[in-house]
């Protein structure tokens, strides 16, 4: 569990420049070039997807994000391979509500027999640690 919510609070600071590239330089230049200021709802569908990409990509390569390299943990499905795209996708959409209700879908793993969060149960999937 501690190895896991490492590697959160890791992937967190990662995000933050992937947010930055792929979220703030483009809304810069259209603010200063153009003058336009798209609306909130789009900025938050671009969060979305944004993030999405990125932890699609790489669990789909290898099962693993950076953080996820850097603690020796892999994200797998029951049958033990990298999830496909649907189910990245799955499992992506519920770590929102997961995360954003007071992280209430982590504190899950506290009583959850194998120790899985809320959203990997309900997707299909969990995080394994490897040698």
């Amino acid at each position: 569990m501690r190895r896991r919510l490492a590697s959160l609070l890791y992937e967190g600071l990662l995000l933050l420049g992937v947010l930055a590239l792929a979220f703030l330089v483009p809304y810069l230049l259209l603010g200063v070039v153009f003058g336009i200021a798209p609306a909130g709802w789009v900025a938050w569908l671009h969060i979305y997807v944004v993030l999405g990409a990125y932890f699609i990509w790489y669990w789909r390569r290898r099962g693993q994000t950076l953080a996820m390299q850097t603690w020796k943990l892999r994200l797998v499905t029951a049958d033990g391979h990298a999830p496909d795209v649907a189910t990245g996708w799955l499992r992506y959409t519920l770590a929102w509500p997961s995360l954003l209700c007071f992280g209430l879908g982590l504190a899950w793993a506290l009583v959850d027999r194998d120790r899985q969060f809320l959203h990997d149960r309900l997707a299909g999937t969990r995080i394994v640690l490897l040698p």
